[in-house]
């Protein structure tokens, strides 16, 4: 194996500091200097990786049946969210973007063994994310990352274009058919519904040539269909054996530079995922962990283990 050491300089939020950070991940037989989960073929560092090199934050543990509430409506706002539903990680993602850690605490529910306090005290509709801010609970992920964009400091995910505004809320309608069309494929023979949802965000990647997302540059959009599409790569290649990527050179840029960054985001000052971390590097060339990471996105994107929907069980 081959070590590389990659430097991630980054300046991101508006009052940042230029910092920098050595990473030392190991890739099976790669000899380039770079790596599609930390940049693009052309170099270009993802913002979501660049953000993992930001302050270490140590997450809380998920808080099941028998825990206590935090002492709510106290003037804290928190976000109620799981570590591994996709919904949910939508809304982690921004708070990480807009350098929130600190004013928006994590408060993780054990989807599987669900507190009875969070329906009758803290969201009625008993289901993830959903963020208390201002005395008030709102929740549905999709609301909730614009509302965060709007509602407190750090760099805009909603761009300043007329043009690009609508289509990004045209963009993000779509999510709804994208990952129903995409699950009921799954379930059944035929892969029209897969192809035709991959291109039409080959098109709508097409629009704007500023930058490789779907605006030209990182925004809700991409946080939006991220932890989908991180997803439904490597779930779709071993049950369908249909690569999203083939023909598609745009959405291959587009994962390159955002999709893979997704754990990083999240999950690389973790340490006890830190090995999960390099098992995703290298996930392509180990077909038996593929196979195993594989499995468990497919029970938790249908539902099977009830930590990858958003909607009440």
């Amino acid at each position: 194996m081959n070590t590389l050491t990659l430097k991630f300089p980054y300046n991101l939020h508006p009052n940042s500091l230029n910092y920098s950070t050595n990473i030392s991940p190991k890739f099976p037989n790669k000899s380039s200097s770079f790596h599609p989960l930390f940049s693009n073929s052309k170099g270009n560092i993802s913002p979501l990786a660049s953000m993992a090199v930001t302050a270490e934050e140590v997450l809380p543990p998920s808080l099941d049946s028998t825990s206590e509430p935090p002492p709510l409506f106290d003037g804290t706002t928190r976000l109620y969210t799981s570590y591994i539903c996709p919904y949910a990680q939508r809304v982690w993602i921004a708070r990480n973007y807009k350098g929130l850690q600190d004013k928006i605490k994590l408060v993780p529910i054990d989807l599987g063994n669900r507190p009875a306090w969070y329906k009758e005290k803290v969201y009625p509709e008993n289901k993830v994310p959903s963020l208390e801010h201002n005395n008030k609970v709102t929740g549905e992920s999709l609301d909730l990352i614009k509302y965060i964009d709007s509602h407190f400091e750090g760099p805009s995910l909603y761009p300043d274009d007329p043009n690009k505004r609508q289509f990004a809320e045209e963009l993000l309608s779509y999510t709804y058919t994208f990952n129903r069309a995409v699950i009921f494929s799954l379930k059944g023979d035929s892969q029209n519904e897969i192809n035709a949802a991959f291109d039409y965000l080959e098109t709508a990647l097409s629009k704007f040539n500023d930058g490789p997302f779907f605006l030209g540059q990182f925004s809700l959009v991409d946080i939006a269909f991220a932890p989908f599409i991180e997803r439904f790569h490597p779930l779709l290649l071993d049950v369908k054996k249909c690569d999203i990527t083939s023909g598609r050179p745009k959405l291959v840029s587009w994962i390159e530079v955002n999709c893979m960054s997704l754990f990083i985001v999240l999950y690389l000052n973790i340490g006890r995922l830190k090995l999960f971390a390099h098992m995703w590097l290298i996930r392509f060339q180990i077909s038996f962990f593929n196979f195993l990471f594989s499995c468990l996105v497919f029970m938790c994107v249908l539902g099977g283990t009830g930590v990858g929907l958003e909607y009440k069980l």
